[in-house]
């Protein structure tokens, strides 16, 4: 995990243990556990996969258990982007009884969530084996949990798009009707980039026909985007962009976007694109299946 989602880690951690404990994160506010269990029973658990899947957010859950109580002692056997079957063991929990039930569900919820995520993310990956296509995710995430959910698509083997607004161009169907054309949305965030602190900015653009596609490159490298995203184009339509691009600009990244799912992913990928954005990596993943159980 890199250090900038490292440092964000005890943030999203306290913000989700205050939904359960309350703003002063006591564990006291935990009734359930303090009405039913003896303070110093102690107890052995251990978080189990109840399906095959690939793991994403160990450290996370390790920390949420860190913050509810220090003194806990966790094992883990398995790291972020490892696959695991059904009943293989992902950690191992000892100490306070009452910390593990305090903490299970908020770190059952980061866990189960990213790999989710990143189990999903293999899914596709694996069904473009071998084309040259790449699988990256979108902006389509969880409000809070993009730097997560977009380290969880890099465990599942995918590739990250832009993070945010700030750190690329991307000219949607709103930009161009509001611009006027393609090239002029294209034309006049070049001169943005260029009259900035940031003149090597990346620039994509959507388009929706080949029309749109042919005025994108009609210009050459000066005045083309970085990538153009080619939305919700059947395969037919996609196929004769690309050759229409490579033959003008060969160097010009082609994206496959919109509406793309497990049953159309692979002719996508066959059109000679280099990279398919998918949303449902990040706001339709399934959880995966996790328990965590008290050992007796």
């Amino acid at each position: 995990m890199t250090e900038t989602i490292g440092s964000s880690i005890a943030n999203l951690v306290d913000r989700a243990l205050r939904e359960d404990l309350g703003d002063n994160l006591s564990p006291e506010a935990d009734i359930t556990t303090r009405w039913t269990v003896a303070e110093d029973t102690p107890a052995q658990a251990h978080i189990l996969a109840r399906a095959r899947g690939v793991v994403a957010g160990v450290d996370v859950a390790v920390a949420v258990f860190n913050r509810v109580d220090p003194s806990l002692m966790l094992h883990c056997h398995t790291v972020d982007g490892a696959s695991v079957d059904a009943d293989d063991t992902v950690m191992d929990i000892s100490g306070s009884a009452a910390a593990i039930l305090t903490g299970e569900r908020t770190a059952l919820n980061f866990l189960q969530q990213l790999s989710g995520v990143a189990t999903l993310t293999r899914t596709y990956v694996e069904a473009i084996s071998g084309t040259g296509a790449q699988i990256t995710d979108t902006r389509k995430t969880v409000p809070g949990l993009r730097e997560l959910q977009k380290h969880a698509v890099r465990c599942g083997g995918g590739i990250s798009h832009r993070s945010g607004l700030h750190d690329a161009v991307l000219i949607k169907e709103n930009h161009v009707t509001a611009a006027g054309s393609v090239t002029e949305a294209v034309r006049r965030a070049r001169l943005g980039a260029q009259g900035s602190q940031r003149p090597v900015t990346r620039i994509m653009c959507e388009a929706e026909d080949l029309d749109q596609v042919r005025a994108l490159v009609a210009g050459g490298p000066p005045l083309a985007p970085d990538r153009i995203l080619l939305d919700n184009m059947p395969p037919e339509l996609m196929h004769q962009c690309v050759s229409v691009v490579r033959e003008v600009v060969p160097n010009i990244e082609l994206e496959a976007t919109g509406n793309i799912d497990l049953t159309t992913v692979r002719a996508a990928a066959e059109t000679g694109v280099d990279v398919i954005s998918v949303g449902a990596l990040t706001h339709s993943a399934p959880a995966l299946d996790l328990s965590l159980l008290f050992l007796t």
